[in-house]
């Protein structure tokens, strides 16, 4: 049995999730604190030695990252519930991070709880959970590929691009290899972000750095020989980015 805390300063958010951890886990989950703010949470977490902390990025009067900063008590798994998409989804995917978007889905949340059921007793490396920021991905260099053979680690400079069909993403890289994932393209858009990658139609991603030519009308050439559409509606940003006018 998983002994949780729920950091939210929401009422309403608390109890919900409350319940969903009820319906979806009564059996293996305990929740046996709450806290609304900063001061609160750093005491509930070091009083109660949490196994699995549920904690929310904005608090009243600081954020998750200011409460992990100041806890003694860090052997827990850590879930971070968050209503704001855009840059926290980006540091989470990088660092692994379990993550949860507000409102909570049921199936998310149980899905979530099954990949803390397998890490067992490993817990997060806080000295790698790194705040929201604009410019996450130029703090990385490589990013982790899962298939059904392996993890694939890939640094970022040899990706050439990236191209969806469906539910799946299939990654091109300098050497030659093809790697596919069952993701769609915008989960890793929104980690791969420009300038150096840029979605430039709606089934490709490119890393602008393996372009050798583009015409006026809409093709790109990459440098394995690959030639890439433009969509209409991304050809003024794309022609802008590669004139060097934004950046």
């Amino acid at each position: 049995m998983y002994k949780a805390v729920i950091i939210e300063d929401e009422y309403h958010l608390r109890e919900a999730l409350s319940i969903l951890l009820e319906m979806v886990a009564s059996e293996q989950i305990q929740v046996i604190g709450y806290a609304e703010g900063l001061p609160e949470a750093v005491k509930i977490i070091d009083r109660l030695k949490p196994d699995l902390v549920f904690m929310d990025i904005m608090l009243k009067n600081g954020t998750g990252f200011d409460v992990l900063e100041q806890i003694s008590h860090k052997n827990f798994h850590l879930v971070f519930t968050t209503a704001y998409e855009e840059h926290a989804i980006k540091a989470f995917k990088f660092n692994a991070i379990d993550y949860l978007l507000k409102p909570i889905d049921h199936h998310e949340l149980r899905e979530t709880l099954y990949r803390i059921a397998g890490k067992k007793s490993e817990y997060m490396d806080f000295q790698h959970v790194i705040p929201p920021s604009s410019s996450i991905a130029k703090k990385h260099d490589r990013i982790v590929l899962p298939t059904i053979e392996a993890m694939h680690v890939v640094q970022l400079k040899n990706i050439i691009r990236c191209e969806t069909s469906g539910s799946y993403t299939t990654f091109i890289l300098k050497n030659g290899q093809h790697i596919i994932v069952s993701k769609p393209l915008k989960y890793y858009e929104d980690i791969l972000i420009s300038p150096n990658f840029i979605r430039v139609h709606q089934s490709h991603l490119i890393n602008t750095d393996f372009v050798t030519s583009f015409s006026k009308d809409g093709i790109i050439m990459m440098l394995n020989n690959d030639t890439i559409p433009i969509s209409r509606a991304n050809r003024e940003y794309f022609f802008r980015i590669m004139k060097n006018e934004e950046h």
